[in-house]
């Protein structure tokens, strides 16, 4: 893998934001519908291949799993919303981790929402991005496995999720373009991580 090196040490993982170590490093929450392909980026964007389990069953993450990179900013890999194979009161208790975590982590700096770029808009993404917006949470967008699409049909699904975004927001969340297989979106993504490393 070319480009930007990252230096990633695992330093937990926490079935709750309470009892999480105090934020001190800017933090960057990923988070998307189960599957969405999460794991798969953590791992492209640090060059690792492990270091996020991925899995092909559904709802592989189930604590806060916490990482810093390069000494200079975290990650927080957190359980995927909507589908998954555990039971009513376990996707329950993953909801209130998730609004929990969102609405207590001092250090947050951004949430980034991951969005499956094959799909159409799903009911469940956008409600959960209006959530994050209603509560003041700072997000962007990562549209996901852009590269098993051709550039214009990618396009077209692209837009159709915009356009559903544009019902409740006046201006768009930033978005980024990304591909685990591809590398693609690599380079943008660590450069805006590393923008909150100068501000902070």
């Amino acid at each position: 893998m070319s480009g930007t090196t990252l230096h990633a040490r695992f330093i937990g993982s926490w079935p709750k934001v309470d009892i999480m170590p105090a934020g001190v490093l800017p933090e960057f929450a990923f988070i998307g519908r189960s599957n969405v392909g999460k794991s798969s980026l953590i791992n492209m964007l640090c060059g690792r291949k492990n270091l996020a389990h991925t899995s092909a069953n559904p709802g592989k993450t189930q604590t806060i799993n916490l990482f810093e990179i390069n000494g200079t900013w975290n990650i927080a890999d957190l359980p995927g919303y909507g589908y998954a194979r555990v039971s009513k009161e376990k996707r329950g208790s993953f909801e209130a981790m998730i609004r929990n975590y969102f609405q207590k982590r001092s250090n947050l700096y951004c949430a980034f929402v991951l969005v499956d770029s094959r799909i159409p808009p799903q009911p469940i993404d956008l409600e959960f991005i209006r959530w994050l917006g209603s509560n003041g949470v700072p997000l962007a967008i990562i549209y996901t496995k852009a590269d098993q699409k051709r550039k214009k049909e990618l396009e077209a699904k692209l837009q159709a999720i915009r356009e559903a975004l544009q019902q409740d927001w006046e201006e768009l969340p930033m978005q980024f373009i990304s591909s685990a297989e591809d590398d693609i979106g690599r380079e943008e993504l660590i450069a805006f991580m590393a923008s909150a490393e100068k501000k902070s």
